[in-house]
């Protein structure tokens, strides 16, 4: 998202961050943003995760593919609401369930007072194995909270807080690691090109999902962007390696 006595372990744990991190909503880089897609509209993500090094061992930890539609589904300006599925992939056991779910409910700058800031509260990785005591559970069942506010010249800063399965999100020694912080800044590089954005996010926690991460997006029309990213992770005892990302975004219609 290494050093461990158990290789298998490792990998295993490796995998559930792999296939399990990155069922996403509408995100910065990592972290999920207090965007909503709007009504009608269907978005098509395709992200690839790749290693950056190899680990300790020698050798490299899986990487993700992931393939993920949203849409949204309010036809409110000031109400938003959008769903969605990713189907992923890393060539590990946890690929016997490749389906997970999530769902945003928010609310733009501005629209409950003048000045007002987005807020966006939603959930994540509900993934479809939850069997009690399987080392391949995916219910990693995140909840969040987000505020966000555009201020001049700045950009978009952004806070918040999450919480998730405690049965699943844990250290490398099995303890409960599974809230932390959200934090965010994002901005259209308009100084060089308004086609150009940037964005550095961060999730606490010593679990799969704490993550510092950095990108660029480039903008080829007004639905089609690719961001290029680099996320490194909190614990690569259970995350594993740093990854490169790309990040191609469609928005249908």
């Amino acid at each position: 998202m290494k050093r461990i006595k158990l290789v298998t372990a490792a990998v295993a744990l490796v995998a559930m961050a792999c296939g399990s991190a990155l069922a996403t909503p509408s995100t910065q880089i990592w972290i999920p943003s207090t965007d909503v897609q709007a009504y009608k509209t269907v978005h098509l993500g395709i992200d690839n995760y790749v290693r950056a090094d190899r680990n300790a061992a020698g050798t490299r930890d899986p990487n993700l593919y992931d393939l993920g539609l949203t849409a949204g589904v309010l036809p409110f300006e000031k109400a938003q609401m959008e769903v969605g599925v990713d189907y992923m992939a890393n060539g590990t056991a946890y690929d016997n369930s490749p389906l997970y779910f999530n769902a945003k409910f928010g609310t733009p700058e501005n629209s409950l007072f003048k000045n007002s800031p987005a807020l966006a509260v939603g959930g994540y990785n509900f993934g479809t194995n939850s069997s009690s005591g399987s080392a391949l559970r995916t219910d990693q069942n995140i909840i969040y909270a987000l505020a966000a506010k555009t201020l001049p010249v700045v950009g978009r800063l952004s806070a918040g807080y999450y919480t998730g399965n405690d049965k699943v999100l844990l250290d490398e020694n099995g303890k409960k690691e599974n809230d932390g912080i959200l934090l965010s800044w994002d901005r259209t590089i308009s100084e060089v090109s308004d086609n150009l954005w940037a964005a550095v996010d961060y999730q606490g926690g010593n679990s799969a999902m704490g993550a510092l991460s950095f990108g660029v997006a480039w903008a080829f029309s007004k639905n089609v962007s690719l961001i290029v990213g680099y996320d490194i992770y909190n614990n690569d005892k259970v995350a594993g390696q740093n990854t490169f990302t790309t990040q191609l975004d469609i928005n249908l219609p």
